[in-house]
């Protein structure tokens, strides 16, 4: 079963987590497969995307949408991971050409380095006139050197964005993604979901002056760095924790349960296809018979025949929703 384990490290401004998504990926896995697989450099990254979405949801306890895309001028166009308050987690990608084998970040989207790494935080119960929070990086680094994993990209974001120091292992195959947080702790007061004020951030107020000063985290960070692809893979995470850090006091929290979630319905659907009025859906009924809409996040068919179609247009319901959307 998919896990989420939370510690903290005794005495020290550190803090971390580890997640493996076992049948909850391999679920994700399952659903892509009837509409087409992706390359296995695409198939990993969207691994790598869930578990670091679901660890940095389970970081701030944000009651919302956290919303991981990286985008790009290759092959890969957009890159999606979404992961909800309850640690549900969809995925999905939009590829228009072909991705070799062994293709990393730089050339699946960031050939001409024009890519981009966004983390968009929208509440659950936003305002009236609220905006989500959104934080953008470019997928380069200060000096302008591309960069080539996904662990980097949001290292990178988080010194960026939020001022503090991360160290991100991240991995995925076609059974297990998984990944490794460490974190050191704000020196200014505890993490601001994104609205609570202006200018809030959901990490907390790190402080820049205390990049990289951390001996604590330092040396945590650099035993992270140590564990291998394959033992995140494979190990479980009592083992993954004892071996790294068997030396440290650590205090671990009640594993918590991610899973596969993916919020479409046939509602939604029905209020996109409002939104592209009459004339377009008639259009397309007359082409082929039907309307046939698959989600791109799980896969799941939505079926409209002409009954269901005259329907949505009846007095009444000519209209278009405020706010009509498949996601």
């Amino acid at each position: 079963m998919s896990e989420l384990h939370k510690f903290l490290f005794e005495g020290l401004p550190v803090r971390g987590m580890l997640v493996r998504l076992t049948d909850s990926w391999q679920e994700v896995l399952r659903r892509r497969e009837a509409a087409g697989d992706y390359a296995p450099p695409v198939r990993e990254l969207l691994g790598e995307m869930a578990a670091a979405a679901t660890l940095m949801q389970a970081n701030i306890k944000f009651n919302g949408s956290l919303i991981l895309q990286v985008m790009g001028d290759g092959p890969v166009k957009l890159a999606v991971a979404e992961a909800k308050a309850d640690l549900s987690f969809r995925t999905t990608a939009k590829v228009v050409g072909e991705v070799p084998d062994g293709a990393r970040v730089e050339a699946m989207l960031n050939l001409h380095g024009q890519g981009r790494c966004a983390i968009t935080l929208d509440p659950a119960d936003r305002l009236p006139g609220q905006q989500p929070y959104q934080g953008i990086v470019p997928l380069h680094d200060d000096q302008r050197r591309p960069l080539q994993n996904l662990s980097e990209v949001l290292e990178h974001y988080m010194l960026q964005s939020e001022q503090l120091d991360t160290r991100l292992i991240l991995a995925a195959n076609g059974e297990v993604a998984a990944g490794l947080l460490i974190q050191r702790l704000p020196t200014k007061g505890e993490g601001n979901l994104a609205g609570e004020r202006p200018g809030a951030t959901p990490w907390g107020s790190g402080d820049e002056d205390q990049i990289g000063q951390s001996e604590a985290f330092n040396r945590i960070a650099h035993l992270a760095a140590t564990l291998t692809r394959e033992e995140l893979l494979t190990l479980e995470a009592d083992t993954i924790l004892r071996r790294l850090f068997w030396e440290e006091s650590v205090r671990r929290f009640e594993p918590l349960t991610p899973s596969f979630g993916c919020s479409c319905s046939r509602e939604r659907v029905r209020n996109m296809l409002t939104g592209l009025g009459r004339e377009e859906s008639e259009s397309i009924l007359k082409e082929r018979g039907d309307i046939e809409i698959a989600c791109d996040f799980c896969g799941q068919q939505y079926h409209f025949d002409a009954v269901d179609v005259g329907e949505m247009f009846t007095p009444g319901r000519d209209q278009p929703p405020a706010s009509a959307s498949l996601q």
